[in-house]
């Protein structure tokens, strides 16, 4: 496996609206191992393709119950809201305050095509929504109420 670099706001591919996967092909999977790998190495708990110049709608995430890949995830519900603080990989050292749905639900697919469907709240909940947003190109800071610069002590 290999450490991927992370791209920096600023990257031109944070900002593009990530392709659909039309096919997981062994690649894909390679990609999926790196992006795990590379979101570990860097103590993160969510990664998405585009944040390692990949641009195609693929996350990685593990909110501390194990590993959850998904391709072509979307958000097909949301209940309640819940203001929390985020961090993010490609903007190291800021944090914000972030307004998001409490819970959730994504579907997409894993890395054998199987549809998955996750229904959570809390953390897990928070950084489902906030790797899918890099696959619409948003970055956390711009949907936060506040910004700040810091040590995340999470």
């Amino acid at each position: 496996m290999t450490v991927l670099a992370i791209r920096k706001a600023g990257d031109t591919v944070l900002k593009a609206q990530a392709a659909p996967v039309e096919r997981i092909s062994r690649k894909l999977k390679q990609l999926l191992d790196d992006m795990a790998h590379t979101m570990y190495d860097a103590d993160g708990i969510g990664l998405a393709a585009p944040q390692v110049g990949v641009s195609l709608r693929v996350i990685v995430v593990d909110a501390g119950d194990g590993l959850i890949e998904l391709i072509n995830p979307q958000i097909t519900a949301t209940e309640g809201l819940e203001c929390g603080s985020e961090g993010c990989l490609s903007i190291p050292g800021v944090y914000g305050e972030v307004e998001r749905g409490a819970k959730v639900t994504v579907e997409g697919l894993n890395r054998w095509g199987k549809r998955q469907c996750i229904t959570t709240a809390g953390l897990l909940a928070r950084v489902l929504q906030h790797e899918i947003d890099h696959l619409e190109g948003i970055l956390f800071i711009e949907k936060a109420q506040s910004v700040y610069k810091g040590r995340n002590n999470d």
